[in-house]
């Protein structure tokens, strides 16, 4: 006897076989393991259904091409009109992992591969997460004579296998039926079914029902013609609102023929933080893959969501995302040309909806440009940036000045603003996330342009200087100043400048800063670091508090008669000026707001003297004598 026949015996009797595999590991695998959520379910049966097609077709290009699901009372019901399974089919596919007739090349189908959606080999066993028991009955399209047969499993890992009469399947294809399992009812129902039968086969390429609703929408929203361009943007914009829930700026196109790939990108209609992960959505021949690709495009395109289908992208295990590999690669870049391209032309021949788009995504746009020297000449015109002229792009800020200063950090820039701007002094904030690589490549994008890194010394050369007689007038207030702030590393320095309401600045720079932070770290540290930091002295300047001679509150503290008020006056000067550069503060730096604070109230509200003694009582007459006071003779008193 041979072992098909055995085989055959076996399955007339309907004897119960064993799977090659742990099945309750399995399920445990696939749900907690492989699989993000049990709707996937759908998404396999879809798959093998679809499948079946493909492998008919192959051989018989005029077969239907049906998929119809019927959901009711927790059981699944989906026919396909598909290539079907013969008994010897069931056997060594359906019951052994890893096996499948699209990967082995089955049955000679080896020649449609090509167009399978799967390539694992898992199958229906993946039904197992939300089924307690699948039952597939099924007649081979190649040996139509031949009785359908039946495989029945159930979760306890055993499976049988029998042939049925005719009148079981009449046609060729497959039947599963899916009996839910207990708690996952839910998942069967008509409602959910139909839902994710939408979401992962709107695109598939034959007719695909869930009871008379169809699932299938074809051609997709941006293969279809149209009366007029408007109308074409209403319809992506509706699509794109379904889809992800917002109605977009604007839709580009992302077609790759060579790639196989067609769909469309949705640009953001609100900014979003460039580390937020994107949620694209990749169809594979049809089938929903994922709705979470983020590695599909580059990461400066962070402010589009896209839809695509593509038949050329190699999926993972699960099938829920891409593999990375060179192919992947050559398409985020081939897509993210696409992109480039849309703003280039949007430059070009839109620059009121370039203009609304920047106002928005400006901050994708220049991590572009900090790496495309043609991108960056393109948005040069366009690109804003905070500067001592209010919002304004490079190009025309380097027009106004001929010195593009920049400070690195929002701090610095906050410091110098009012006074720069008054001085005259152009200065670009470059302390936003890629503003500092984009002002010192300008030079690059527009030669000739003189870029420079603001620093402390810049600005206090642009303050007028006093006249030698006033400054000497105040050098007592001057040298009680300097003494009170030198433990704190700064500098006093008179000069005059604009605004007037300014009474004093506090001036340094990242060198400063830095030695600053070594000082304070050497006074803290053992012998043995502290020599190693005094081996790393510099020769920076220090900081320093530019009092403003033309401001009326620095004239009557110079005129201050009293030295320890003027040094204390100082103190709180110097915290206001550290407050209004909106610098941290080191605790020394507190402790002296505090003590400056506390020591001008003093002198507001000093103590009181104590009260004056009560005048001493006239001495008491002797006893018996008037107490009337006498009268003065005016003889005695000459008068």
């Amino acid at each position: 006897m041979t072992s098909e026949t055995s085989a055959t015996d076996s399955a007339a009797a309907g004897e119960p076989h064993t799977f090659q595999v742990d099945l309750r590991g399995l399920v445990d695998l696939l749900s907690h393991h492989l699989y993000s959520s049990p709707r996937v379910y759908l998404r396999e049966l879809l798959q093998n259904a679809v499948d079946a097609i493909t492998a008919r077709r192959a051989e018989e290009p005029d077969a239907p091409a049906l998929v119809r699901l019927y959901a009711e009372d927790g059981r699944l019901r989906v026919e396909d009109s598909g290539i079907g399974l013969t008994e010897a089919d069931v056997h060594s596919l359906l019951a052994t992992i890893g096996r499948s007739s699209k990967r082995d090349g089955a049955e000679g189908l080896a020649s449609a591969r090509a167009g399978f959606l799967g390539q694992f080999g898992i199958g229906l066993l993946a039904c197992f997460v939300v089924a307690a028991e699948i039952r597939v009955v099924s007649r081979s399209a190649r040996t139509p004579d031949r009785p359908p047969v039946e495989w029945c499993a159930r979760e306890d890992g055993s499976y049988t296998v029998r042939t049925l009469p005719d009148g079981a399947r009449p046609e060729p294809g497959t039947t599963v039926l899916l009996t839910a399992r207990p708690g996952s009812g839910e998942w069967l129902t008509e409602e959910r079914v139909l839902s994710l039968a939408r979401d992962f086969g709107s695109l598939l390429p034959y007719d695909v029902r869930v009871g008379e609703a169809a699932v299938t929408a074809l051609p997709a929203v941006w293969d279809r013609p149209y009366p007029s361009p408007a109308a074409r943007r209403v319809a992506l914009a509706r699509h794109c609102h379904e889809q992800f829930g917002f109605t977009p700026l604007d839709t580009i196109d992302l077609a790759l023929p060579l790639a196989g790939i067609r769909g469309v990108a949705h640009v953001l209609p609100s900014a979003v933080s460039p580390a937020q992960r994107a949620g694209h959505r990749v169809h594979l021949k049809g089938m929903l893959l994922t709705d979470r690709a983020d590695e599909l495009l580059p990461e400066w395109a962070f402010f589009v969501r896209c839809v695509i289908d593509t038949d050329s992208l190699r999926p993972t295990a699960s099938r829920e995302a891409l593999y990375a590999d060179e192919t992947l690669a050559a398409v985020r870049e081939a897509l993210g040309d696409r992109i480039r391209e849309w703003l280039t032309g949007l430059a070009a021949g839109d620059p009121e909806r370039l203009a609304q788009f920047l106002a928005v995504h400006h901050l994708g746009v220049k991590s572009l440009a900090r790496h495309d020297d043609a991108m960056w000449r393109t948005m040069l015109p366009w690109l804003p940036f905070e500067t001592t002229d209010g919002r304004l792009s490079l190009e025309e800020f380097a027009r106004r000045h001929p010195v593009v200063h920049f400070t690195r950090s929002v701090e610095e820039f906050r410091q110098v603003a009012p006074i720069a701007s008054a001085q005259g002094i152009g200065v670009v904030n470059g302390g936003y996330t890629y503003d500092t690589e984009l002002v010192e490549r300008l030079p690059a994008a527009r030669p000739g342009t003189v870029v420079a890194e603001l620093d402390a010394d810049t600005v206090t050369a642009h303050l007028d200087a006093v006249d030698p007689r006033e400054e000497l007038a105040l050098g007592p207030f001057l040298a009680a100043a300097r003494a009170r702030l030198d433990p704190l590393g700064c500098d006093v320095v008179l000069r005059a400048f604009h605004p007037v309401t300014t009474p004093a600045l506090h001036l340094d720079d990242r060198s400063a800063r830095h030695e600053q932070a070594r000082a304070e770290a050497e006074e803290r540290a053992d012998d043995l670091w502290a020599g190693i930091l005094g081996s790393l002295r510099g020769s920076a300047p220090r900081a320093r508090l530019v009092l403003n001679q033309l401001n009326p509150l620095i004239r009557r503290i110079g005129a201050l008669g009293t030295p320890e008020l003027a040094a204390t006056a100082t103190e709180a000067l110097y915290g206001q000026a550290l407050l209004m550069a909106q610098r941290p503060l080191r605790p020394a730096d507190s402790a002296l707001l505090n003590r400056a604070f506390l020591g001008l109230l003093e002198w507001a509200a000093p103590p009181a003297a104590p009260p004056a003694a009560p005048p001493a009582a006239p001495p008491s007459a002797p006893p018996g004598t008037d107490r009337i006071p006498p009268v003065n003779d005016p003889q005695e008193d000459g008068r």
